[in-house]
């Protein structure tokens, strides 16, 4: 049987920094390996939704430019084969910042000054779970 700490993690990390795409690391030294991203809407949802709300005249260069979705991120605390880490400049393209800051209110704060909210920080089977999303109409 499960004990209740497994079922409850402690609290959950202080700051989280890029290491290499997909992987982020504690202050602790654990790795965070980012499992799933979701963003809603996706960008053929928007540009359907766009076109069926008299967005049809628009170009799609102007709909690209207004498309800001709502990202909920997964990430598992687990051990990872350790490499060096990435520079900044050597991170491809993400739209997950590269440090995210524990902040009061149940949320983090990134590297781009966005807030990401806690969704859920659990255990998943073996596994330590953070689930964060990040509301473009709540960073404005």
């Amino acid at each position: 049987m499960a004990s209740e700490a497994s079922l409850h993690p402690g609290a959950p990390p202080t700051r989280l920094w890029i290491q290499s795409p997909g992987i982020y690391e504690d202050e602790s030294g654990r790795n965070w390996v980012t499992v799933v991203v979701r963003f809603s809407p996706s960008r053929r949802e928007w540009a359907r939704l766009s076109s069926s709300q008299g967005g049809a005249s628009q170009d799609s260069a102007s709909q690209s430019s207004t498309y800001e979705p709502s990202i909920t991120v997964h990430l598992w605390q687990m051990a990872v084969h350790r490499r060096d880490p990435l520079s900044p400049n050597q991170m491809p393209f993400s739209r997950l910042p590269t440090v995210w800051q524990l902040y009061p209110g149940n949320k983090y704060r990134a590297s781009d000054s966005s807030f990401w909210e806690i969704v859920n920080h659990g255990q998943i089977d073996s596994f330590e779970e953070l689930v964060l999303t990040y509301e473009p109409e709540r960073n404005h």
